[in-house]
């Protein structure tokens, strides 16, 4: 360089850094429907780079006139891509370029690199619910893959719904929040579970197929119609009418000509009885309980007489087994249990 041309670059001072953009994108949101603000980022970048030619976002790009460079840089190569104060995009993989962010933290710690502008733009974001669909992607896999789970029916999964229901019960109970979170995602692997089966059919017994769509629709065109205070024109203040509201409708639906309907017989005892009392009060029947002997006939006027009070007889019976396990245990000497 000639002393001409190095009084010139002394003048212009440093050269400007420029800007990189690390867009992500989530896989849970169609490709396409990407913010304002990305779809400003990628037309006024002088340059855009994906690392994944298969992107599902590339396409769509490339449909919008966006120039896309399938290629992987490392860090200091990126960083001078953006020499003279241009700006690049990069249009981040499913893994979210851990290897490139590395580089650049890298590269800016050391001190001796005039780094770019570094933002992180995300271009589409999670609704409510949407790792559901992770639950119903991960679950079509193991159906066809796992060699269990491919061969289970609604049959042979019943006892796990029973035990996970009671797990998820005393979660609730002992009032741990991070064992609640574990059960309930139980429980609802159990609906993904039965419902990928229901999949399939079963055409000898002449079984239409369903899905978990068809599981999620049902449940919520049934809370709507439940719902006409929310979603009607009707008016419901307290917990009483909204209850009302839901057995009106719940009536309707299901044109039972008893009570007693819908009441699984298969249920503990004592949550029997309950549910059978409180079906007949909610109606405005009154029955006289049965009379025999045993200790059976005493069970039901106690969860009769529970129910009415307000006091679920399964809940408070297992309150009062703790309790007594509690003392087994201080007779035996051994250390206190949680809950």
């Amino acid at each position: 360089m000639n002393a001409t041309s190095s009084d010139a670059a002394a003048q212009a001072g440093p050269a400007a850094p420029g800007r990189i953009v690390l867009l992500t994108t989530s896989h849970r949101v169609a490709p396409g429907l990407l913010s304002w603000p990305a779809w400003q980022a990628l037309r006024g970048a002088d340059q855009v780079l994906c690392a994944d030619g298969a992107h599902p976002q590339l396409p769509y790009l490339r449909e919008a006139g966006v120039s896309v460079d399938e290629t992987s840089p490392g860090a200091q190569e990126l960083v001078d891509a953006c020499a003279g104060g241009r700006t690049v995009v990069v249009v981040a993989t499913g893994e979210g370029e851990p290897r490139l962010t590395d580089g650049l933290a890298r590269l800016a710690g050391s001190g001796r690199v005039h780094m770019p502008e570094l933002e992180l733009l995300p271009a589409s974001y999670d609704l409510p619910g949407a790792r559901l669909l992770d639950l119903v992607q991960v679950m079509d896999r193991i159906r066809v893959e796992c060699p269990w789970s491919s061969r289970q029916t609604h049959e042979g999964l019943a006892k796990y719904g029973i035990e996970e229901a009671y797990e998820l019960v005393e979660a609730i109970e002992e009032g741990d929040r991070d064992e609640l979170r574990e059960e309930l995602g139980d429980v609802l692997l159990q609906v993904v579970f039965h419902s990928r089966i229901a999949e399939e059919g079963r055409p000898e017994d002449g079984a239409e197929p369903f899905s978990i769509d068809d599981v999620a629709g049902g449940i919520v065109a049934k809370l709507i119609h439940r719902h006409p205070h929310v979603f009607g024109d009707e008016t419901a203040t307290t917990p009483e009418e909204v209850k009302e509201h839901w057995l009106r409708t719940k009536a309707e639906e299901k044109r039972r000509t008893s009570v007693t309907e819908g009441i699984p017989l298969g249920q503990p005892g004592l949550a029997l009885a309950a549910k059978l009392a409180s079906r007949a009060r909610t109606a405005g029947l009154e029955v006289e309980l049965p009379h025999g002997e045993g200790v059976g006939y005493e069970l039901l006027a106690v969860a009769a007489r529970a129910e009415a009070e307000g006091v679920d007889p399964e809940t408070a019976l297992r309150a009062a087994a703790r309790a007594y396990r509690d003392a087994i245990r201080a007779e035996e000497g051994s250390p206190a249990l949680d809950g």
